[in-house]
């Protein structure tokens, strides 16, 4: 069995819902033919239980088991809050 745990840093996009919010994953790939890095975006679903989380922190997510039909991945951590001022 796999044990690997994923665990991936991004910034908070939406956090509207009650307990989810919504973390974009930005990622850099190298184009095949032309050689040109390219940025990549990910959106992903995630379980916030205490809803601490707001629009723009970066913060630290695992993988986990499937929440709902969209979320499978949970907070771990606030790296940065956001400072709006």
């Amino acid at each position: 069995m796999n044990n690997k745990v994923h665990v991936l840093q991004g910034i908070v996009i939406r956090s509207k819902m009650q307990k989810s919010i919504v973390v974009s994953i930005n990622r850099i790939v190298k184009h095949s033919m032309y050689k040109k890095f390219i940025n990549r975006t990910t959106k992903i679903y995630v379980h916030d239980t205490n809803n601490i989380s707001n629009v723009g922190d970066i913060v630290e997510i695992t993988e986990c088991r499937p929440i709902s039909k969209t979320k499978c991945w949970k907070l771990t951590s606030i790296i940065k809050k956001y400072n709006s001022s």
